[in-house]
């Protein structure tokens, strides 16, 4: 079953998708379940070129999830103004990941935070870039101060929509814990997953 929802997430990241987020790579504690490998629909994960961040980014690779641009070292893109420093930026992941996997990363970016400014977006383009922002996210990612999972669904039950692009941390142990019945619930409301390359082709 968690196989299954494994290739689900690819309609809810964006980087995570889900956007799923994988920074700190997996500390769920839920051992190898769809919290560790959510980073899979979008935003591919920063600092790869740990050990076991390329060990998880290769499986995700493998098992034919999104992996999309969140930048090599996670700064606040809104201040980089020189367009040779934000090259970087995506360029430097843009090889660490084929280094790691020898496939060429997908073309979908997420800044940090979200942080950005107008002449960031236009340079993402420049480069062939997609950016793609989150349309629902709540507070999950302080690992010693996880919502509940009344929390967590009371935030993400009430606020999912037609479209919705959620961003997820795969370092939430709350998140690992829910997975399975929150894509279910959403199931059960009508709502159905794709992948963040359908909404932009």
């Amino acid at each position: 079953m968690k196989k299954d929802y494994l290739k689900k997430l690819a309609a809810l990241s964006v980087a995570a998708a889900m956007v799923f987020s994988m920074a700190a790579c997996g500390n769920t504690g839920t051992g190898n379940n769809a919290g560790n490998a959510s980073e899979s629909s979008s935003a591919a994960a920063e600092n790869t070129s740990k050990k076991d961040n390329k060990k998880l980014t290769k499986r995700i690779s493998k098992e034919g999830h999104l992996i999309g641009n969140h930048t090599y070292s996670h700064p606040d893109m809104s201040k980089i103004s020189d367009e040779e420093s934000f090259k970087k930026e995506l360029q430097s992941l843009e090889s660490l990941y084929k280094e790691t996997t020898g496939q060429e990363l997908l073309k979908i970016y997420r800044p940090p935070q979200g942080k950005y400014c107008v002449s960031n977006l236009e340079m993402a383009d420049k480069l062939g870039y997609k950016t793609i922002f989150w349309s629902l996210a709540y507070v999950d990612w302080y690992e010693n101060k996880q919502p509940t999972k009344e929390e967590a669904f009371n935030k993400l039950l009430k606020r999912i929509h037609p479209g919705a692009i959620v961003l997820l941390h795969s370092t939430s142990k709350t998140n690992g814990d829910i997975l399975d019945e929150l894509l279910t619930k959403w199931e059960d409301m009508g709502y159905s997953f794709g992948e963040i390359k359908d909404l932009i082709s």
